[in-house]
């Protein structure tokens, strides 16, 4: 049944998908809702540009379901909230799942969950309530024939710099990525190696489906030559948020990012749609 869901998430042509994450809300950040003040205008812009998904959270899901027709994209439903992506850590860190998350993901018609498998310095009780989270999701998915997407997340030490800073340590991710496959992800969402020659690696190890996250928002002529090359690596896609929403013509960042995802173009041919 899963393989059902699975259909509407990747793309029949190139067997690849393009998820734009649009769940920043959910954790309480002020500068992650840049480009998504008004969520409903930016849900809109996204589906007229028609990546493969959209991810979004339950409070805000129905803003891509409402709309009428067959061709939008499919959603990819957030199912954890969590407090670990400020400059300053509180003094109590978690990871929270919400209640039925696959019953609410079946209401909503989503075609995947997604749910977060942090590795913080010096917090493994966040690991372990992410542990839990999976733990939970895994059976229910498999029961009702969900894809479960686990998204391994290395974090570098706050002092470095603060925030959402990510460690792209080819040694830290494996073994986290390997730990969600394990756990029985069918999709996993990886970030970038700071090596990106080295990539092929992270997808052999997972064995399942990898889409690549975006990260912080970067130059555009980054985030294009990264995603080809991660592309020739093996990745099966992407998962974008700030690049894409942030931008200053999302819909044509989106329609560059399908040129080479979907169409195997160069990442210098894909610019012509951000003009």
């Amino acid at each position: 049944m899963k393989s059902y869901r699975l259909n509407r998430l990747f793309n029949s042509r190139s067997a690849r998908c393009i998820d734009v994450a649009v769940d920043h809300g959910f954790f309480n950040e002020l500068n992650f809702l840049s480009g998504i003040e008004n969520l409903a205008s930016a849900v809109e812009t996204l589906v007229t540009a028609n990546p493969d998904a959209i991810q979004l959270t339950v409070g805000q899901a129905e803003l891509l379901q409402r709309i009428p027709g067959k061709s939008k994209p499919a959603l990819v439903l957030r199912s954890d909230v969590a407090n670990v992506y400020g400059r300053g850590l509180p003094r109590f860190l978690y990871s929270r799942m919400i209640e039925q998350a696959v019953e609410q993901a079946l209401r909503l018609d989503a075609a995947c969950i997604v749910v977060n498998l942090f590795r913080i310095p010096d917090q493994p009780e966040v690991n372990d309530q992410c542990i839990q989270n999976i733990l939970k999701l895994k059976p229910e998915s498999d029961r009702y024939g969900l894809p479960l997407m686990i998204e391994p997340l290395v974090f570098r030490p706050n002092a470095e710099g603060g925030g959402y800073m990510v460690d792209g340590d080819i040694t830290k991710i494996l073994p986290l990525v390997r730990q969600a496959v394990e756990l029985g992800a069918d999709i996993i969402k990886a970030d970038p190696t700071d090596d990106l020659r080295e990539y092929h690696k992270v997808v052999e190890t997972a064995r399942v489906p990898v889409l690549v996250r975006g990260g912080g928002k970067a130059d555009d002529k980054e985030i294009l030559k990264r995603t080809a090359q991660v592309i020739v690596q093996g990745a099966s896609g992407i998962v974008y948020g700030r690049n894409i929403i942030q931008h200053r013509n999302p819909a044509g960042m989106t329609k560059a990012l399908i040129a080479i995802v979907h169409e195997n173009q160069p990442a210098t041919d894909a610019a012509r749609f951000l003009d």
